[in-house]
Protein backbone atom coordinates (compact mmCIF):
# COMPACT_ATOMS: atom_id res chain seq x y z
CA UNK A 1 0.00 0.00 0.00
CA UNK A 2 1.21 3.24 -0.92
CA UNK A 3 0.85 6.75 0.63
CA UNK A 4 2.38 9.07 -1.60
CA UNK A 5 4.85 9.56 -4.65
CA UNK A 6 7.56 11.83 -4.80
CA UNK A 7 9.17 13.07 -7.67
CA UNK A 8 12.73 14.83 -8.03
CA UNK A 9 14.15 14.48 -4.32
CA UNK A 10 17.33 15.35 -5.29
CA UNK A 11 16.63 18.28 -7.23
CA UNK A 12 18.91 21.57 -5.39
CA UNK A 13 16.11 24.24 -4.69
CA UNK A 14 15.14 25.30 -1.24
CA UNK A 15 11.31 24.93 -2.57
CA UNK A 16 9.14 21.84 -1.95
CA UNK A 17 6.05 21.49 -3.48
CA UNK A 18 3.21 19.58 -1.79
CA UNK A 19 -0.42 18.27 -3.63
CA UNK A 20 -2.29 16.93 -0.45
CA UNK A 21 -5.03 15.88 -2.60
CA UNK A 22 -3.31 14.55 -5.97
CA UNK A 23 -5.67 11.46 -6.04
CA UNK A 24 -8.40 9.63 -5.99
CA UNK A 25 -7.26 6.31 -5.31
CA UNK A 26 -8.28 4.22 -2.93
CA UNK A 27 -6.78 1.62 -1.63
CA UNK A 28 -7.74 -2.34 -2.17
CA UNK A 29 -8.30 -3.02 1.55
CA UNK A 30 -11.26 -0.43 1.89
CA UNK A 31 -14.17 -1.39 0.43
CA UNK A 32 -12.28 -3.79 -2.41
CA UNK A 33 -11.07 -0.61 -3.62
CA UNK A 34 -14.54 1.00 -3.75
CA UNK A 35 -16.16 3.98 -1.31
CA UNK A 36 -19.53 2.65 -2.74
CA UNK A 37 -20.06 5.88 -4.77
CA UNK A 38 -20.47 6.40 -8.45
CA UNK A 39 -17.74 6.42 -10.61
CA UNK A 40 -18.48 10.24 -11.58
CA UNK A 41 -18.64 11.18 -8.05
CA UNK A 42 -15.03 9.56 -7.96
CA UNK A 43 -13.70 11.78 -10.78
CA UNK A 44 -15.74 15.15 -8.46
CA UNK A 45 -14.24 17.28 -6.55
CA UNK A 46 -15.07 15.63 -3.38
CA UNK A 47 -12.55 12.86 -3.94
CA UNK A 48 -9.23 14.77 -5.06
CA UNK A 49 -8.38 17.69 -6.63
CA UNK A 50 -8.55 17.25 -10.06
CA UNK A 51 -5.89 18.87 -12.09
CA UNK A 52 -3.64 19.99 -8.70
CA UNK A 53 -1.45 16.96 -9.48
CA UNK A 54 -0.50 18.36 -12.74
CA UNK A 55 -0.25 21.47 -11.66
CA UNK A 56 2.27 20.69 -8.96
CA UNK A 57 4.54 17.94 -10.56
CA UNK A 58 5.00 21.29 -13.59
CA UNK A 59 5.54 23.78 -11.07
CA UNK A 60 7.93 21.72 -8.90
CA UNK A 61 9.79 20.94 -12.51
CA UNK A 62 9.93 24.39 -13.12
CA UNK A 63 11.95 25.42 -10.03
CA UNK A 64 13.72 22.48 -9.99
CA UNK A 65 12.19 21.36 -6.23
CA UNK A 66 10.94 18.13 -5.19
CA UNK A 67 7.55 17.57 -5.02
CA UNK A 68 5.42 15.00 -2.82
CA UNK A 69 2.06 13.87 -4.01
CA UNK A 70 -0.46 11.87 -1.64
CA UNK A 71 -1.41 8.67 -3.24
CA UNK A 72 -5.28 7.80 -1.84
CA UNK A 73 -8.18 9.61 -1.97
CA UNK A 74 -9.43 12.74 0.91
CA UNK A 75 -12.31 10.72 0.87
CA UNK A 76 -10.43 7.66 2.42
CA UNK A 77 -8.71 9.92 5.24
CA UNK A 78 -7.67 13.54 4.60
CA UNK A 79 -3.93 14.54 4.69
CA UNK A 80 -4.67 18.03 5.32
CA UNK A 81 -6.97 17.56 8.25
CA UNK A 82 -5.72 17.52 11.77
CA UNK A 83 -5.66 13.67 13.05
CA UNK A 84 -8.23 15.14 15.82
CA UNK A 85 -10.40 16.56 13.22
CA UNK A 86 -14.03 15.64 12.44
CA UNK A 87 -13.74 16.05 8.97
CA UNK A 88 -11.07 13.72 8.77
CA UNK A 89 -12.96 10.82 7.32
CA UNK A 90 -16.10 12.20 5.81
CA UNK A 91 -19.32 10.47 5.59
CA UNK A 92 -20.98 13.26 3.66
CA UNK A 93 -19.91 15.68 0.85
CA UNK A 94 -21.13 17.98 -1.26
CA UNK A 95 -24.71 15.97 -0.94
CA UNK A 96 -23.11 12.73 -1.64
CA UNK A 97 -23.06 10.19 1.12
CA UNK A 98 -20.40 7.86 1.35
CA UNK A 99 -20.98 4.34 2.14
CA UNK A 100 -17.58 2.99 3.04
CA UNK A 101 -17.48 5.79 5.76
CA UNK A 102 -20.99 5.61 7.30
CA UNK A 103 -19.76 3.13 9.91
CA UNK A 104 -16.18 4.23 10.35
CA UNK A 105 -15.18 3.08 13.86
CA UNK A 106 -12.31 4.53 15.94
CA UNK A 107 -10.39 1.41 15.43
CA UNK A 108 -11.02 1.74 11.57
CA UNK A 109 -9.54 5.31 11.83
CA UNK A 110 -6.55 4.39 13.33
CA UNK A 111 -5.67 2.28 11.33
CA UNK A 112 -5.88 4.40 8.33
CA UNK A 113 -3.79 6.81 10.04
CA UNK A 114 -1.08 4.51 10.32
CA UNK A 115 -1.25 3.26 6.93
CA UNK A 116 -1.98 6.15 5.12
CA UNK A 117 -2.06 9.72 6.79
CA UNK A 118 0.86 9.33 9.10
CA UNK A 119 3.37 8.05 6.16
CA UNK A 120 2.65 10.83 4.30
CA UNK A 121 3.05 13.17 6.43
CA UNK A 122 6.85 11.38 7.81
CA UNK A 123 7.90 11.65 4.24
CA UNK A 124 6.88 15.45 4.04
CA UNK A 125 8.33 16.05 6.88
CA UNK A 126 11.53 14.46 5.97
CA UNK A 127 11.68 16.59 2.54
CA UNK A 128 10.91 19.86 4.35
CA UNK A 129 14.05 18.98 6.66
CA UNK A 130 16.48 18.53 4.11
CA UNK A 131 17.71 22.37 4.11
CA UNK A 132 16.94 24.67 6.92
CA UNK A 133 15.34 27.10 4.43
CA UNK A 134 12.73 24.85 3.01
CA UNK A 135 10.10 27.09 1.42
CA UNK A 136 6.61 25.35 0.94
CA UNK A 137 4.25 25.80 -1.53
CA UNK A 138 0.57 23.75 -1.48
CA UNK A 139 -0.98 23.02 -4.60
CA UNK A 140 -4.84 22.58 -4.19
CA UNK A 141 -8.04 22.98 -6.84
CA UNK A 142 -11.41 24.04 -6.12
CA UNK A 143 -14.74 23.34 -8.31
CA UNK A 144 -16.20 26.33 -10.08
CA UNK A 145 -19.11 25.71 -7.89
CA UNK A 146 -21.08 23.53 -5.40
CA UNK A 147 -24.12 22.38 -5.76
CA UNK A 148 -26.60 24.82 -5.40
CA UNK A 149 -24.37 27.15 -4.83
CA UNK A 150 -23.19 30.45 -7.18
CA UNK A 151 -20.79 30.17 -9.32
CA UNK A 152 -17.43 31.01 -7.89
CA UNK A 153 -15.25 33.24 -9.60
CA UNK A 154 -12.18 33.84 -9.31
CA UNK A 155 -9.23 32.01 -11.42
CA UNK A 156 -6.55 32.10 -8.63
CA UNK A 157 -6.72 31.97 -4.78
CA UNK A 158 -3.87 32.48 -2.00
CA UNK A 159 -4.62 30.76 1.36
CA UNK A 160 -2.83 31.99 4.38
CA UNK A 161 -2.85 32.10 8.09
CA UNK A 162 -2.74 35.14 10.07
CA UNK A 163 0.51 33.54 11.51
CA UNK A 164 2.73 34.28 9.19
CA UNK A 165 1.55 35.59 5.61
CA UNK A 166 4.90 37.48 4.05
CA UNK A 167 4.97 34.62 1.30
CA UNK A 168 1.22 35.32 0.71
CA UNK A 169 0.93 38.64 0.78
CA UNK A 170 3.84 39.09 -1.57
CA UNK A 171 2.54 36.64 -3.78
CA UNK A 172 -1.12 37.92 -3.81
CA UNK A 173 1.06 41.62 -4.89
CA UNK A 174 2.27 39.90 -7.92
CA UNK A 175 -0.93 37.85 -8.84
CA UNK A 176 -3.28 41.18 -8.38
CA UNK A 177 -1.01 43.36 -10.48
CA UNK A 178 -1.68 40.76 -13.43
CA UNK A 179 -4.79 42.24 -15.38
CA UNK A 180 -6.43 39.10 -16.37
CA UNK A 181 -6.79 37.48 -13.32
CA UNK A 182 -9.69 37.04 -10.67
CA UNK A 183 -7.57 36.64 -7.62
CA UNK A 184 -8.82 35.19 -4.41
CA UNK A 185 -7.31 36.56 -0.84
CA UNK A 186 -8.19 33.49 1.37
CA UNK A 187 -11.20 32.75 -1.00
CA UNK A 188 -12.74 30.46 -2.14
CA UNK A 189 -12.14 29.97 1.56
CA UNK A 190 -9.98 30.49 4.71
CA UNK A 191 -6.58 29.29 4.42
CA UNK A 192 -5.98 27.75 8.04
CA UNK A 193 -7.07 24.86 9.89
CA UNK A 194 -5.11 24.15 12.85
CA UNK A 195 -3.42 20.87 12.59
CA UNK A 196 -3.83 20.91 8.92
CA UNK A 197 -0.86 20.65 6.55
CA UNK A 198 0.56 23.31 6.26
CA UNK A 199 0.43 24.59 10.28
CA UNK A 200 2.35 21.23 11.04
CA UNK A 201 4.63 21.73 8.49
CA UNK A 202 5.46 25.64 7.68
CA UNK A 203 3.77 27.18 10.76
CA UNK A 204 5.23 25.34 13.73
CA UNK A 205 8.59 25.24 12.24
CA UNK A 206 8.78 28.75 11.18
CA UNK A 207 9.01 28.09 7.39
CA UNK A 208 8.23 30.14 4.64
CA UNK A 209 4.75 28.93 2.94
CA UNK A 210 1.92 29.84 0.51
CA UNK A 211 -1.75 27.27 -0.39
CA UNK A 212 -2.20 28.30 -4.09
CA UNK A 213 -5.62 26.86 -5.10
CA UNK A 214 -6.68 27.01 -8.97
CA UNK A 215 -10.10 26.56 -10.48
CA UNK A 216 -10.16 23.45 -11.64
CA UNK A 217 -11.55 24.33 -15.18
CA UNK A 218 -8.92 26.10 -15.37
CA UNK A 219 -6.40 22.99 -15.49
CA UNK A 220 -8.41 20.20 -16.77
CA UNK A 221 -5.41 19.64 -19.55
CA UNK A 222 -1.88 18.81 -19.61
CA UNK A 223 -1.37 21.76 -21.36
CA UNK A 224 -3.01 24.07 -19.31
CA UNK A 225 -1.24 22.61 -16.05
CA UNK A 226 2.03 23.38 -17.46
CA UNK A 227 1.07 26.66 -18.85
CA UNK A 228 -0.07 28.06 -14.89
CA UNK A 229 3.25 26.31 -13.42
CA UNK A 230 5.10 28.56 -16.40
CA UNK A 231 3.32 31.62 -15.03
CA UNK A 232 3.51 30.64 -11.68
CA UNK A 233 7.46 29.98 -11.54
CA UNK A 234 8.70 33.85 -11.49
CA UNK A 235 5.49 35.24 -9.56
CA UNK A 236 6.39 32.74 -6.98
CA UNK A 237 10.50 33.19 -7.04
CA UNK A 238 9.75 37.29 -7.36
CA UNK A 239 7.32 36.81 -4.15
CA UNK A 240 10.22 35.28 -2.57
CA UNK A 241 12.51 37.89 -3.04
CA UNK A 242 10.21 40.80 -2.00
CA UNK A 243 10.13 38.87 1.79
CA UNK A 244 12.13 39.00 4.96
CA UNK A 245 13.68 35.83 5.33
CA UNK A 246 13.99 36.40 9.44
CA UNK A 247 11.11 33.56 10.41
CA UNK A 248 8.91 35.94 12.71
CA UNK A 249 9.29 36.00 16.25
CA UNK A 250 6.25 34.62 16.95
CA UNK A 251 6.97 31.47 15.07
CA UNK A 252 6.43 28.34 17.11
CA UNK A 253 9.25 26.24 17.26
CA UNK A 254 8.29 22.40 16.85
CA UNK A 255 9.61 19.42 15.41
CA UNK A 256 7.15 18.64 12.45
CA UNK A 257 4.77 15.59 13.20
CA UNK A 258 5.65 12.49 11.91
Amino acid sequence: MTAYRIIGEDRPARWLITCDHASNRVPADIGGGSLGISRADMDRHIAYDPGAAGLAVALAAGLVAPVILSDFSRLVIDPNRGEDDPTLIMKLCDGTIIPANRTVDAAETARRIKTLYRPYHAAYARLAARRPDTVIVAIHSFTPALKGRPPRPWHIGVLHSHRDDRLSRALLRRLLAEPDLCVGDNEPYAGHLPGDAIDRHALQTGRHNTLIELRQDLIATTGAQESWAARLVPLLQAALADVDLTPPASAQRETPHG
